[in-house]
């Protein structure tokens, strides 16, 4: 039975509901954001605001609190659930590197059997045109693939990521091109929440204190639950409101945070900045891209790949051009020791039945005999006759080896003869 995409997916996601969802591999720290909302809004409509509903008695005007604040939570965790459950931005990865971009380089030959095999080059980094100036772009090995630009690799998640802003452990999910807006809404409304419960607890302690007449002391004592949601929202206004803030920024200047953090002491030139309110309108008055990924399409097979280009080198060898070198040379030296054998018993037996004959063994005739040595050329590897490219495996050896392997070793052979005369 055929397969769907997020069944094989490679990356880290973790998916729900038949593919329909997708999450990050920290998913399970979104129960935690819910509980750092839900449960303090639960706690504010308890304690707080059910006893001001009838204090303002035009209308009832009290119950828009309780109200507001539901509907407010609402809306906040549909920013979240539309931040952390879907595609982030994701670009499919390859099967295969790009063989377009592969190239040999003769500057980085390799040396085998005497011939330079040129090594195969693949670029690392290439240069695209935006906005008319070049950007360089990496190639990720993972996804195998050059990132188009602001596009990062997220290492948790395991995937090359479209304008990849950073991975948010609060909402469990990679925040990139197609989540960063809902992202951004849903960190400046946890913002306003937050302010809205600290104002609606601290108008519930004023009318406290009116109330009974006392102090702010006895008015904290009769509603312990809006101090603590006070002291609560207080501090989380340091994270979310901080965030905002700093989010406005990036939004301002058209920057991501990775790109912030990364290139912040370059002081290089933003060549995405089109001013501040063209970047307020990318943001939020675009169109979200499509994904890029169907999660739920059958796995389709693969297309046979074509060959890789080779060398006139490989094609002679018909094969893989290192190990059939490598078997090449060693069949070769065997079979020139075994010649080089040969030929120095014959030597031999050529100069013992000299000697038994009484003819005399002067120096000169000695090097007569081994001076052409001097002048016969050294065997290097290119005069070795190698079968590349038969499919029989027979060898022959040349008659220019056999002759200079036959002088090479007379030399060493003959030099303690020529000493013990």
């Amino acid at each position: 039975m055929a397969k769907r995409v997020y069944e094989v997916w490679k990356g880290s996601n973790k998916f729900i509901i038949g593919g329909r969802l997708i999450f990050g591999p920290d998913a399970r720290s979104l129960l935690v954001t819910l509980l750092l909302i839900i449960v303090p809004v639960v706690i504010f409509c308890v304690f707080v605001a059910r006893h001001l509903r009838h204090e303002f008695s035009p209308y009832n005007a009290g119950y828009a609190i309780l109200v507001v604040a539901i509907v407010f939570t609402i809306y906040v965790l549909g920013l979240l659930f539309l931040t952390s459950a879907r595609d982030p931005g994701i670009i499919p990865r390859n099967s295969h590197p790009p063989e377009e971009e592969f190239r040999y380089e003769s500057s980085m030959s390799l040396d085998v059997g005497g011939r330079q095999t040129p090594s195969l080059q693949f670029p690392r980094t290439k240069e695209v045109m935006v906005n008319g100036v070049p950007v360089r772009v990496k190639y990720c090995d993972t996804c195998m693939l050059y990132r188009p630009p602001r596009c990062s690799h997220c290492s948790i998640c395991n995937n090359c990521v479209e304008r990849f802003d950073h991975h948010c452990p609060w909402v469990g999910q990679c925040i990139g091109l197609r989540n960063y807006r809902f992202f951004f809404m849903f960190v400046s409304s946890s913002t306003l929440l937050c302010i809205y419960v600290f104002s609606m607890s601290a108008l519930y302690i004023k009318i406290l204190m009116e109330d009974h007449h006392g102090t702010v002391w006895r008015a904290m004592k009769e509603s312990p639950a809006s101090v603590l949601l006070m002291a609560y929202c207080f501090i989380s206004l340091w994270f979310v409101g901080g965030l905002t803030g700093f989010h406005l920024y990036l939004i301002g200047t058209n920057q991501t945070t990775y790109e912030n953090f990364r290139y912040r002491a370059d002081n290089r030139l933003n060549v995405y900045d089109r001013g501040c309110v063209n970047n307020f309108l990318e943001v939020f008055c675009t169109k979200v891209k499509t994904s890029r990924n169907n999660f739920r399409a059958f796995v389709q097979e693969e297309v046979p790949r074509t060959s890789l280009p080779r060398t006139p080198e490989a094609e002679d060898l018909g094969g893989d051009p290192r190990s059939k070198v490598e078997d090449d040379l060693e069949i070769g030296e065997d079979l020139l020791k075994i010649s080089q054998r040969r030929n120095i018993e014959e030597i031999d037996e050529d100069i013992r039945s000299r000697g038994s004959n009484g003819h005399p063994h002067n120096t000169s005739e000695v090097d007569s005999v081994l001076g052409s040595d001097i002048r016969a050329p050294t065997i290097r590897s290119e005069t070795r006759h190698s079968s590349w490219g038969r499919r029989s495996g027979s060898w022959e050896i040349s008659p220019e080896v056999l002759a200079n392997s036959t002088v090479t070793e007379s030399r060493g052979y003959g030099a303690p003869k020529e000493a013990n005369q």
